[in-house]
């Protein structure tokens, strides 16, 4: 597939970000362009990973080069426009979360794809980890019995807590902050496990009005914090089966699974990649009443081809999205990371906003069908 890039950021760059992935996929990947506004970067892309064309505006890359596929790769807020701007140019959309910062932006995403008959992707990826797609296995086929509730840790300690190498003031402005950019995974993953949640109810603040950053090269940056840096909200999927999730900038460290669902006859604790290859720790382990007749006790479920597929996700990093881009475009496929739950979430962080503000438990409209990663 002939692909595009617009941002040529952090993300793109990254060990583990879009590029490096992408020139691992080989001529499954044509890098025909990249735009960014700041042409060095583009002429970085060029010359460090082959791209052919350059461009600093997003309409001339749409204009003049032979592209199939956009990756967006923007700042959260002009994800919902400048995805308009590549659906409406007839190209498939790979596109970083949150899909948008509006639900009228998410609507029309989906309907304009819908209509020229595009194929749009959203990230996170976590739903394509062989762990969450056997979690998912497991509550389905009712192995740990009804689902009660479940934890979910998806934040960290801030950009400004590290070694971020650019200014990471906007990640606590309005229009960013941590639910956006960090809340996302986890209510991926808990509604890509359980299915879509039905109501929300949140508590929202900012710990702390200024932060200084600690390390890289804006070391000692003040920073005046004006979007909520600590959100916590619970997921009401009906049944009472509840979920908490966290959106914080305040996870400096954590020993605990990054995912816990407990049900009526079991437990399922989730790490991720990292940890598993850090710390030593599972990614996927169960706790069963009568593992055995008679016998409680832990386990390590075992799929088939579940190391060959972290292998892949490992090879490809960020770029395994596009990796399931082109696979359901070849094949057909309806994506596992769909506009439709991307839009979902989107809700559940607004809604949760709205949640915190109000002090009610709010009603979710939107839904999704989860799709089956492996089918």
């Amino acid at each position: 597939m002939k692909l595009g890039v617009l941002g040529a950021g952090v993300i793109a760059f990254s060990p583990v970000g879009y590029f490096a992935g992408l020139k691992r996929m080989g001529e499954q990947a044509v890098l025909e362009a990249v735009c960014d506004p700041i042409e060095a970067h583009g002429q970085r892309a060029k010359q460090e990973y082959g791209f052919k064309a350059v461009y600093s505006r997003l309409d001339d890359m749409l204009e003049r080069a032979d592209v199939e596929a956009v990756i967006n790769l923007t700042p959260i807020p002009v994800h919902g426009k400048t995805s308009l701007e590549i659906l409406d140019s007839g190209r498939h959309l790979v596109v970083e979360k949150p899909i948008a910062t509006t639900m009228e932006e998410a609507d029309q995403i989906i309907d304009l794809a819908r209509e020229r008959r595009l194929t749009v992707v959203v990230a996170p990826p976590n739903m394509l980890q062989p762990n969450r797609q056997e979690a998912r296995r497991i509550v389905q086929e009712g192995a740990i019995g009804k689902v009660a509730f479940a934890r979910v840790r998806s934040s960290h300690g801030g950009p400004a807590a590290g070694n971020w190498p650019l200014d990471p003031t906007w990640f606590y402005q309005e229009g960013s902050g941590p639910l956006f950019d960090m809340g996302v995974y986890g209510i991926h993953d808990i509604t890509g496990i359980l299915g879509p949640a039905k109501r929300v109810v949140a508590f929202s603040g900012i710990t702390e009005p200024v932060r200084y950053v600690r390390g890289g090269p804006f070391k000692g940056k003040r920073i005046d914090v004006t979007a909520d840096d600590n959100t916590l909200l619970m997921l009401d999927f009906g049944g009472a089966t509840f979920a908490v999730v966290d959106g914080t900038f305040n996870v400096n460290a954590a020993k605990a699974p990054q995912v816990e669902i407990f049900g009526r006859a079991g437990t399922i604790n989730l790490n991720n990649d990292r940890d598993v290859q850090n710390l030593g720790l599972s990614h996927i382990e169960v706790f069963k009443l009568d593992a055995v007749p008679g016998l409680d006790g832990w386990i390590t479920p075992r799929e088939r081809s579940f190391d060959t597929r972290w292998q892949r996700q490992r090879e490809l990093r960020r770029a395994v999205l596009v990796d399931h881009l082109i696979e359901c475009v070849r094949e057909g496929k309806k994506p596992v990371l769909s506009a439709e739950h991307a839009r979902h979430a989107l809700e559940i962080m607004l809604k949760a906003i709205e949640s915190a503000r109000t002090g009610r438990a709010i009603e979710l409209r939107t839904t999704f069908e989860p799709v089956d990663a492996w089918s």
